[in-house]
């Protein structure tokens, strides 16, 4: 953990927002729809991908056009599907919302949180060595 907590802002608060978000949204996905709690935890959960959306732009490691990657590309895509989500749960459309939140889930935080695992990636080096 010395090696995440090391790196530049914002990446550490970036990585430790990424890996709540993969929890409390397992524990969402796991949990009862529909009740006050869902929609505590969902918003908390909005917030937590809010921000390792927004904070991804401020890290640029992998420079492919300037300062960005695809993975920003996957990071605007995600602050749209956010807004998509919550229109639809606001408009009483659960299908569309929980299609909405599932692929944020998969693909926003499990496929981007594999790629970071690759070898000389930050993530790769916190997790394989220590």
């Amino acid at each position: 953990m010395d090696l995440l907590f090391s790196q530049a802002r914002p990446i550490p608060s970036h990585a430790v927002m990424a890996m709540m978000a993969v929890i409390l949204g397992g524990i969402q996905l796991a949990s009862v729809k529909g009740t006050r709690r869902h929609r505590v935890l969902g918003w908390s959960w909005v917030g937590l991908m809010a921000y390792v959306a927004c904070s991804s732009f401020l890290i640029s490691e992998i420079r492919l056009w300037g300062a960005f990657s695809p993975i920003h590309l996957l990071s605007a895509w995600t602050l749209f599907s956010l807004a998509m989500a919550i229109y639809f749960a606001r408009q009483g459309n659960i299908v569309r919302h929980k299609i909405w939140m599932q692929l944020l889930y998969v693909l926003a935080l499990l496929v981007t949180g594999l790629l970071t695992l690759w070898p000389e990636r930050v993530m790769h080096g916190v997790l394989f060595d220590a």
